[in-house]
């Protein structure tokens, strides 16, 4: 159940990261977003760095390939390829994209793997996307006639294709390092890929966005909560656990944002999201917790 719990947390504060890279997308370029964002996380496990220095030297010296592909996945593209894709489309169409990255994980694991899924785990995602669809379209699928495409909306569905892949080859960590060892090398290996693409295409290399307390802010949650803890309870519970798993899991973003909206932006709570919160709920019952409590 502990990792269960670490999931939510971590879905919870990546709810917020996509919230806030919107919010502040008009303020700061994406690639500037991604580039600080990982800088700051660098300062913050420094220290870690300096003291393994030499075991997480080992660890690359003897994975470095599998350290490299998991750090351009996780780090490097994942959150830039977000942070491009809610700067021009809408919090529906994101949510929307987002709800096909179980399956997507699902088929990955299933290619890469060999790994298979049962019918009632099949049921359980089917239900948990309709529940998604059926709060991001207000309780009303007709509204899906006006879903509109952006190239927001194809770095959205890039994003959710690198994340699968990430999820999914963690299967391949090296043992050498316990999680947050690992999630510390990727980080710093993630984020100095991360500064080419920066330093050539940024065009701003300022840092005048931090005089907008509503940006340093936001910059400031997304480093500590889905940046550090977020990952660090991905990781740790997808190694637990299994990357079919986990991946549901994702269906709890709009549960979250939907909270989150309530309480800070005083939005209302329709019978829409209760509907569709309960058929989240059951499905990520059904095809996880189920079967678990049944053994």
């Amino acid at each position: 159940m502990k990792y269960y719990i670490l999931l939510l947390l971590g879905v919870a504060f990546w709810s917020g990261n996509y919230v806030l890279g919107r919010f502040i997308s008009s303020d700061i370029e994406p690639l500037q977003l991604a580039f600080y964002r990982w800088i700051i996380v660098c300062l913050i496990l420094s220290p870690i760095l300096i003291l393994k220095y030499k075991k997480l030297y080992l660890a690359f010296k003897n994975s470095p390939k599998m350290l490299i592909s998991q750090s351009v996945l996780g780090i490097t593209a994942f959150n830039t390829f977000l942070y491009y894709g809610v700067q021009t489309t809408t919090a529906t169409n994101a949510l929307l994209i987002n709800s096909s990255t179980p399956m997507i994980i699902v088929l990955i694991s299933f290619l890469i793997l060999n790994t298979s899924i049962s019918k009632t785990q099949l049921l359980g995602i089917i239900l948990s996307t309709i529940g998604v669809l059926f709060l991001v379209l207000k309780g009303d699928f007709v509204n899906i006639l006006e879903f509109k495409t952006t190239s927001g909306d194809l770095w959205i569905i890039l994003a959710g294709f690198v994340w699968a892949l990430y999820t999914v080859l963690l299967k391949f960590k090296t043992d050498d390092l316990r999680p947050f060892e690992f999630f510390t090398l990727t980080t710093f290996i993630g984020t100095t890929i991360l500064s080419i693409p920066f330093f050539i295409f940024s065009s701003d290399f300022s840092l005048s966005f931090i005089e907008k307390s509503e940006v340093l802010y936001s910059l400031l949650y997304i480093v500590i909560f889905p940046s550090i803890l977020s990952f660090y309870f991905w990781n740790i519970s997808t190694l637990k656990l299994t990357a079919n798993i986990t991946g549901q899991f994702t269906h709890f973003m709009p549960i979250f944002g939907a909270i989150f909206a309530y309480f800070l932006l005083g939005e209302r709570l329709e019978t829409y999201h209760l509907i569709g919160f309960s058929l989240i709920i059951l499905g990520i019952y059904i095809s996880v917790l189920f079967k678990k409590l049944k053994s």
